[in-house]
């Protein structure tokens, strides 16, 4: 990799990852479509490790208020009981919302585990992106269509999203657009969508971390540092932006602006399958 490859990636998947569009398949398609070489699984460890600290720092102060909450469970479960302590209306909000994000990481686990390798090597093709690129994203016109119900989030609701997160595995699908998706349609709100999304993000992201590093170190893998390091920072502080303006600007923007990138998109990606 070259230096504008290397920039150039960086900022690709700082900008997508927390963006309803798929930084999956916009990683994929410049080797696709150019004659850049495939980045490499290092390459892929150094950006997403990147922007699993901008994930974190923006969401700092909930992360800490959880983490509080899981070390004070013990004693409320002693005061409280587990009815009372995940009761909705009067329970402890930071530790429902730690269950809920673990029961929703789960699915994806369990299906990341068994159906990487199929993943791997068949779904990576220009008419799987171009095809889930175009069937998500009329599938997140129709959730940010509906009439926001601003619900609370419950447990059956994690797991159905969790469930839809699986889908993402897909390249093209996006993490973040099919769970935004699917807490939209359940009747949650934008703001609060977008929210549980980018903190479900954290431990995915970590999860696929640890899968990553460990086919790293199984393989012999000669990596410019300087340019690894280069990269995490540039996806980190482009995540975070991205973060940051989505969350701002989501309730007045609503997702068509995804939705048209995604349409055009895919209709142009399916234009380059035709006509190669």
């Amino acid at each position: 990799m070259d230096w504008l490859q290397v920039v150039i990636l960086s900022l690709i998947q700082g900008v997508t990852e927390f963006l309803p569009i798929s930084s999956s398949a916009h990683l994929i398609l410049p080797a696709q479509l150019s004659s850049w070489p495939d980045q490499g699984l290092a390459f892929d460890v150094a950006v997403h490790f990147g922007t699993l600290i901008a994930v974190i720092a923006y969401f700092r102060a909930e992360i800490t208020d959880m983490l509080l909450a899981v070390v004070g469970t013990p004693k409320q479960l002693h005061n409280r009981g587990w009815r009372t302590l995940l009761n909705p209306s009067d329970g402890d909000p930071d530790v429902r919302l730690v269950l809920q994000l673990a029961l929703a990481t789960l699915p994806i686990v369990i299906v990341g585990f068994f159906a990487k390798d199929v993943i791997d090597s068949a779904l990576r093709s220009i008419t799987v992106i171009a095809t889930t690129t175009l069937v998500f994203g009329i599938a997140l016109w129709y959730a940010d269509s509906r009439p926001q119900q601003q619900r609370t989030m419950t447990f059956p609701a994690a797991m159905l999203i969790g469930l839809a997160q699986c889908i993402a595995l897909i390249p093209g699908t996006s993490r973040s657009g099919i769970t935004i998706t699917a807490a939209l349609i359940i009747g949650l709100g934008r703001t609060q969508s977008a929210r549980f999304s980018f903190l479900l993000a954290i431990p995915t992201i970590l999860g696929a971390q640890l899968l990553m590093m460990l086919d790293l170190s199984l393989e012999e893998i000669l990596a410019d540092s300087t340019a690894m390091l280069s990269a995490a920072m540039l996806a980190g502080l482009s995540a975070y932006a991205c973060i940051h303006f989505f969350i701002v600007l989501v309730e007045r923007t609503g997702m068509r602006p995804y939705v048209y990138y995604r349409i055009a998109l895919g209709l142009t990606l399916f234009g380059i399958v035709a006509l190669a």
